[in-house]
């Protein structure tokens, strides 16, 4: 059963909008503060967190800001809920980390599609493709991105974006075809977007951001072979 912590402080509506996810099979923690989310995610992390933008104690942009800087929860799949619906509040929030943006007011049956669609992209098999070079080990198959032979915490955005590269072998991937990769068909999300992700998985990647080129005119690749190498 999914754990799924949400994070809002509009009472009446997070409540409906648990018992609404309970019904779907889903087990919800609400919490109404930045605080105690962080404890939360802490105590018993949640398989997918729901995040408020605008919190009584502290902006839920830094509560993204903060779990991504760590490595014990970098991974964990994050959708912002707000009211902001201005272009640059949204690429805030996916150059954050966010892997997805909601704008309240939202039916609570999209809302639920959404959750369920990042669920199914975060837990589901992986084809049996690994990209090996440069200490670098992208493993869909295993659902695994290991750095010198570590694991590398990755956002659900960042894993997305390796695997799709990873699977394409060798082959550039444009834009659009990462954006599917993320978020399937459902999200408009513009190529500054993309570029912002990229950027950010190549400043985790470090000397190994070699490898994840940049094919002008097209769009990003995975290569054992990067340009002068």
């Amino acid at each position: 059963m999914p754990h799924i912590l949400l994070c809002e402080d509009e009472v009446d509506w997070a409540r409906a909008l648990q018992y609404r996810l309970e019904r779907a099979g889903h087990r919800v923690t609400h919490v109404t503060t930045a605080r105690d989310a962080l404890r939360q995610v802490v105590a018993s992390p949640p398989d997918l967190l729901l995040l408020d933008w605008n919190l009584p104690d502290l902006p839920g942009t830094e509560v993204l800001r903060g779990l991504r800087d760590s490595p014990t929860t970098a991974a964990l799949p994050v959708i912002m809920l707000t009211a902001r619906d201005e272009e640059v509040d949204r690429v805030v929030g996916f150059e954050l980390g966010a892997e997805d943006y909601v704008v309240k007011p939202v039916s609570p049956r999209e809302l639920e599609l959404r959750i369920e669609a990042l669920l199914r992209r975060c837990m589901a098999p992986r084809a049996a493709v690994v990209f090996d070079a440069g200490g670098l080990r992208v493993d869909p198959a295993r659902g695994a991105v290991d750095l010198e032979g570590e694991p590398m915490p990755v956002t659900a955005t960042e894993q997305a974006i390796l695997f799709a590269l990873a699977r394409a072998d060798d082959r550039p991937l444009s834009r659009s075809a990462l954006v599917h990769a993320v978020h399937g068909d459902a999200a408009a999300v513009t190529e500054r977007v993309v570029d912002q992700w990229v950027l950010r998985l190549r400043e985790r990647l470090g000397a190994a951001a070699v490898y994840l080129e940049t094919v002008r005119g097209v769009g990003y690749r995975l290569t054992a072979t990067p340009v002068g190498r």
